[in-house]
Protein backbone atom coordinates (compact mmCIF):
# COMPACT_ATOMS: atom_id res chain seq x y z
CA UNK A 1 0.00 0.00 0.00
CA UNK A 2 1.02 3.32 -1.08
CA UNK A 3 0.76 6.27 1.42
CA UNK A 4 0.81 9.94 0.12
CA UNK A 5 3.02 11.92 1.68
CA UNK A 6 2.56 14.28 4.80
CA UNK A 7 2.26 17.56 3.58
CA UNK A 8 -0.30 16.29 1.26
CA UNK A 9 -2.54 14.62 3.94
CA UNK A 10 -2.40 18.17 5.69
CA UNK A 11 -3.73 19.90 2.49
CA UNK A 12 -6.42 17.52 1.92
CA UNK A 13 -7.53 17.68 5.31
CA UNK A 14 -7.58 21.19 4.98
CA UNK A 15 -9.64 21.60 1.59
CA UNK A 16 -11.88 18.90 3.08
CA UNK A 17 -12.27 21.36 6.28
CA UNK A 18 -12.47 24.20 4.05
CA UNK A 19 -15.27 22.75 1.48
CA UNK A 20 -17.63 21.39 4.73
CA UNK A 21 -19.10 25.50 5.23
CA UNK A 22 -19.80 25.63 1.83
CA UNK A 23 -21.79 22.51 1.06
CA UNK A 24 -23.70 23.36 4.56
CA UNK A 25 -24.66 26.53 3.04
CA UNK A 26 -25.80 24.64 -0.05
CA UNK A 27 -27.91 22.45 1.25
CA UNK A 28 -29.70 24.67 3.53
CA UNK A 29 -30.48 27.01 0.91
CA UNK A 30 -32.00 23.81 -0.65
CA UNK A 31 -33.97 23.46 1.84
CA UNK A 32 -35.13 27.01 2.23
CA UNK A 33 -35.94 27.62 -1.25
CA UNK A 34 -38.01 24.15 -1.05
CA UNK A 35 -40.28 25.65 1.86
CA UNK A 36 -40.32 28.41 0.41
CA UNK A 37 -42.12 26.59 -2.56
CA UNK A 38 -44.03 24.36 -0.74
CA UNK A 39 -45.46 27.18 1.11
CA UNK A 40 -46.05 28.84 -1.99
CA UNK A 41 -48.05 26.26 -3.30
CA UNK A 42 -50.02 25.53 0.26
CA UNK A 43 -50.88 29.42 0.01
CA UNK A 44 -51.93 28.66 -3.99
CA UNK A 45 -53.88 25.71 -3.15
CA UNK A 46 -55.20 27.18 -0.24
CA UNK A 47 -56.40 30.63 -1.99
CA UNK A 48 -58.11 28.22 -4.43
CA UNK A 49 -60.06 26.46 -2.11
CA UNK A 50 -60.69 30.24 -0.49
CA UNK A 51 -62.02 31.04 -3.95
CA UNK A 52 -63.88 27.77 -4.42
CA UNK A 53 -65.41 28.35 -0.90
CA UNK A 54 -66.58 32.18 -1.77
CA UNK A 55 -67.71 30.94 -5.13
CA UNK A 56 -70.07 28.01 -3.23
CA UNK A 57 -71.08 30.96 -0.86
CA UNK A 58 -71.78 33.27 -3.31
CA UNK A 59 -74.20 30.45 -5.43
CA UNK A 60 -75.89 29.90 -2.31
CA UNK A 61 -76.58 33.14 -0.98
CA UNK A 62 -77.98 33.66 -4.72
CA UNK A 63 -80.03 30.48 -4.31
CA UNK A 64 -80.95 31.72 -0.84
CA UNK A 65 -82.29 34.96 -2.04
CA UNK A 66 -83.83 33.06 -5.13
CA UNK A 67 -85.92 30.73 -2.98
CA UNK A 68 -86.90 33.45 -0.21
CA UNK A 69 -88.41 35.59 -3.19
CA UNK A 70 -90.22 32.76 -4.79
CA UNK A 71 -91.95 31.57 -1.19
CA UNK A 72 -93.08 35.28 -1.15
CA UNK A 73 -94.18 35.43 -4.46
CA UNK A 74 -95.97 31.71 -3.47
CA UNK A 75 -97.21 33.14 -0.73
CA UNK A 76 -99.01 36.07 -2.67
CA UNK A 77 -100.71 33.44 -5.21
CA UNK A 78 -101.63 31.38 -2.60
CA UNK A 79 -103.36 34.06 -0.99
CA UNK A 80 -104.99 35.42 -4.65
CA UNK A 81 -105.76 32.05 -5.15
CA UNK A 82 -107.79 31.63 -1.54
CA UNK A 83 -109.78 34.84 -2.25
CA UNK A 84 -110.41 33.32 -5.91
CA UNK A 85 -112.12 30.12 -3.89
CA UNK A 86 -114.15 32.09 -1.31
CA UNK A 87 -115.42 34.54 -4.39
CA UNK A 88 -116.06 31.13 -6.53
CA UNK A 89 -117.90 29.43 -3.82
CA UNK A 90 -119.85 32.24 -3.04
CA UNK A 91 -120.97 32.53 -7.39
CA UNK A 92 -121.69 28.73 -6.56
CA UNK A 93 -124.01 29.17 -4.17
CA UNK A 94 -125.68 32.36 -5.83
CA UNK A 95 -125.82 29.98 -8.89
CA UNK A 96 -127.42 26.95 -7.26
CA UNK A 97 -129.86 29.44 -6.00
CA UNK A 98 -130.92 30.95 -9.25
CA UNK A 99 -131.26 27.79 -10.79
CA UNK A 100 -133.57 26.72 -7.60
CA UNK A 101 -135.49 29.85 -8.56
CA UNK A 102 -135.39 29.16 -12.84
CA UNK A 103 -137.27 26.21 -11.97
CA UNK A 104 -139.94 27.66 -9.80
CA UNK A 105 -139.70 30.58 -12.46
CA UNK A 106 -140.08 27.46 -15.07
CA UNK A 107 -143.05 25.78 -13.52
CA UNK A 108 -145.23 29.12 -13.22
CA UNK A 109 -144.44 30.63 -16.64
CA UNK A 110 -145.13 27.44 -18.87
CA UNK A 111 -149.07 27.76 -17.65
CA UNK A 112 -148.76 31.60 -18.79
CA UNK A 113 -146.74 31.48 -21.66
CA UNK A 114 -150.09 28.60 -22.96
CA UNK A 115 -152.53 31.22 -22.22
CA UNK A 116 -150.71 33.54 -23.63
CA UNK A 117 -150.65 31.51 -27.13
CA UNK A 118 -154.45 30.47 -27.07
CA UNK A 119 -155.14 34.17 -25.69
CA UNK A 120 -153.49 35.48 -29.12
CA UNK A 121 -155.42 32.81 -30.73
CA UNK A 122 -158.77 34.11 -29.68
CA UNK A 123 -157.85 37.67 -30.22
CA UNK A 124 -156.74 37.05 -34.43
CA UNK A 125 -160.29 35.06 -34.27
CA UNK A 126 -162.13 37.71 -33.14
CA UNK A 127 -160.08 40.77 -34.92
CA UNK A 128 -160.53 42.17 -38.66
CA UNK A 129 -159.98 39.24 -41.23
CA UNK A 130 -156.92 41.00 -42.57
CA UNK A 131 -153.78 39.06 -44.02
CA UNK A 132 -155.73 36.27 -42.67
CA UNK A 133 -152.57 33.13 -44.30
CA UNK A 134 -149.90 35.94 -42.76
CA UNK A 135 -151.29 35.70 -39.38
CA UNK A 136 -152.53 31.90 -39.32
CA UNK A 137 -149.15 30.66 -40.46
CA UNK A 138 -147.67 32.58 -37.24
CA UNK A 139 -149.80 31.23 -34.79
CA UNK A 140 -149.33 27.46 -35.74
CA UNK A 141 -145.87 28.09 -36.00
CA UNK A 142 -146.25 29.17 -32.51
CA UNK A 143 -148.55 26.30 -31.39
CA UNK A 144 -146.26 23.58 -32.83
CA UNK A 145 -143.10 25.08 -30.74
CA UNK A 146 -144.90 24.97 -27.90
CA UNK A 147 -144.90 21.51 -27.54
CA UNK A 148 -141.19 21.25 -29.06
CA UNK A 149 -138.90 20.11 -26.22
CA UNK A 150 -135.81 21.40 -28.40
CA UNK A 151 -136.81 24.37 -27.75
CA UNK A 152 -135.99 26.45 -24.42
CA UNK A 153 -139.18 28.05 -22.25
CA UNK A 154 -137.32 31.32 -22.75
CA UNK A 155 -137.07 31.06 -26.41
CA UNK A 156 -140.56 30.27 -26.36
CA UNK A 157 -141.61 32.74 -24.63
CA UNK A 158 -139.46 35.70 -26.50
CA UNK A 159 -141.55 34.28 -29.91
CA UNK A 160 -144.67 34.46 -28.59
CA UNK A 161 -143.75 38.44 -27.46
CA UNK A 162 -142.22 38.64 -30.59
CA UNK A 163 -146.05 37.82 -31.95
CA UNK A 164 -147.94 40.08 -29.89
CA UNK A 165 -145.75 43.21 -30.92
CA UNK A 166 -146.49 42.62 -34.31
CA UNK A 167 -150.21 42.26 -33.90
CA UNK A 168 -149.89 45.25 -31.78
CA UNK A 169 -148.28 46.81 -34.61
CA UNK A 170 -151.07 46.61 -36.60
CA UNK A 171 -153.11 49.22 -34.37
CA UNK A 172 -151.05 51.92 -35.81
CA UNK A 173 -150.51 51.72 -39.27
CA UNK A 174 -152.21 51.83 -42.36
CA UNK A 175 -151.69 49.30 -44.78
CA UNK A 176 -152.77 48.31 -48.54
CA UNK A 177 -152.41 44.73 -50.00
CA UNK A 178 -153.80 42.49 -52.54
CA UNK A 179 -155.47 39.63 -51.93
CA UNK A 180 -158.92 36.92 -52.40
CA UNK A 181 -162.34 36.97 -50.95
CA UNK A 182 -165.04 35.15 -51.60
CA UNK A 183 -168.06 37.70 -53.61
CA UNK A 184 -170.96 36.59 -54.64
CA UNK A 185 -170.21 33.42 -54.42
CA UNK A 186 -167.23 33.63 -56.02
CA UNK A 187 -163.32 34.20 -55.25
CA UNK A 188 -162.54 37.64 -56.47
CA UNK A 189 -158.91 39.34 -56.04
CA UNK A 190 -159.58 42.90 -54.75
CA UNK A 191 -157.30 45.62 -52.59
CA UNK A 192 -157.30 45.94 -49.33
CA UNK A 193 -157.03 48.62 -47.33
CA UNK A 194 -156.60 48.81 -43.37
CA UNK A 195 -156.73 51.51 -41.32
CA UNK A 196 -155.63 50.48 -37.91
CA UNK A 197 -157.84 48.13 -36.12
CA UNK A 198 -160.71 50.37 -36.66
CA UNK A 199 -161.88 49.22 -40.17
CA UNK A 200 -161.12 47.17 -43.33
CA UNK A 201 -162.20 48.07 -46.54
CA UNK A 202 -162.30 46.14 -49.97
CA UNK A 203 -161.85 47.16 -53.79
CA UNK A 204 -162.12 45.62 -56.95
CA UNK A 205 -159.49 45.55 -59.30
CA UNK A 206 -161.54 47.65 -61.85
CA UNK A 207 -163.45 49.29 -58.97
CA UNK A 208 -166.36 48.29 -59.67
CA UNK A 209 -167.36 47.20 -56.15
CA UNK A 210 -166.34 48.55 -52.80
CA UNK A 211 -166.98 47.21 -49.30
CA UNK A 212 -165.58 46.67 -45.78
CA UNK A 213 -165.67 43.79 -42.99
CA UNK A 214 -168.87 44.45 -40.75
CA UNK A 215 -167.35 43.27 -37.62
CA UNK A 216 -171.09 43.02 -35.89
CA UNK A 217 -172.15 40.90 -38.60
CA UNK A 218 -168.82 39.31 -39.36
CA UNK A 219 -169.47 39.42 -43.05
CA UNK A 220 -168.31 41.66 -46.11
CA UNK A 221 -170.97 44.30 -46.78
CA UNK A 222 -170.82 46.42 -50.03
CA UNK A 223 -170.83 50.61 -50.00
CA UNK A 224 -172.19 52.68 -52.51
CA UNK A 225 -170.63 53.87 -55.16
CA UNK A 226 -170.13 57.52 -53.08
CA UNK A 227 -167.29 55.71 -50.85
CA UNK A 228 -165.42 54.51 -54.10
CA UNK A 229 -163.25 57.16 -54.36
CA UNK A 230 -162.33 57.26 -50.88
CA UNK A 231 -160.95 53.88 -50.64
CA UNK A 232 -159.08 54.76 -53.30
CA UNK A 233 -157.51 57.52 -52.06
CA UNK A 234 -157.20 55.50 -48.72
CA UNK A 235 -155.13 52.91 -50.98
CA UNK A 236 -153.30 55.55 -52.35
CA UNK A 237 -152.29 56.91 -49.33
CA UNK A 238 -151.26 53.54 -47.85
CA UNK A 239 -149.02 53.18 -50.54
CA UNK A 240 -147.41 56.30 -50.85
CA UNK A 241 -148.46 57.03 -53.77
CA UNK A 242 -149.71 60.40 -52.76
CA UNK A 243 -149.87 62.66 -49.47
CA UNK A 244 -151.74 61.66 -46.40
CA UNK A 245 -155.89 63.31 -46.09
CA UNK A 246 -158.65 62.99 -44.81
CA UNK A 247 -160.84 60.30 -45.49
CA UNK A 248 -164.50 59.69 -45.19
CA UNK A 249 -165.62 56.49 -44.94
CA UNK A 250 -167.85 54.51 -42.75
CA UNK A 251 -166.29 52.62 -39.88
CA UNK A 252 -167.96 50.26 -37.46
CA UNK A 253 -169.45 51.38 -34.18
CA UNK A 254 -167.56 50.46 -31.07
CA UNK A 255 -168.62 47.58 -28.98
CA UNK A 256 -167.87 46.26 -25.56
CA UNK A 257 -165.58 43.40 -25.22
CA UNK A 258 -166.70 40.59 -23.40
Amino acid sequence: MRFLPRHYSVIVSSLFFSLSPLSLTANTLSQAVQVENSTHSAAVLSQKKINTLDDRTRKMLEQYRAAKRQTKTLLSYNAHLDTLLASQEQEKQSLIQQLEQIEITQREIVPLIINMQKSLEQFVALDLPFLPKERQERLQKLKAMMSRADVTTAEKFRRLIEAYQIENSYGNTIEAYRGNIELDGQDSSVDFLRLGRIALYYQRLDASETGFWNAQEKRWQTLDSSHTNSVRQGLRMARKETAPNLLALPINAATEAN
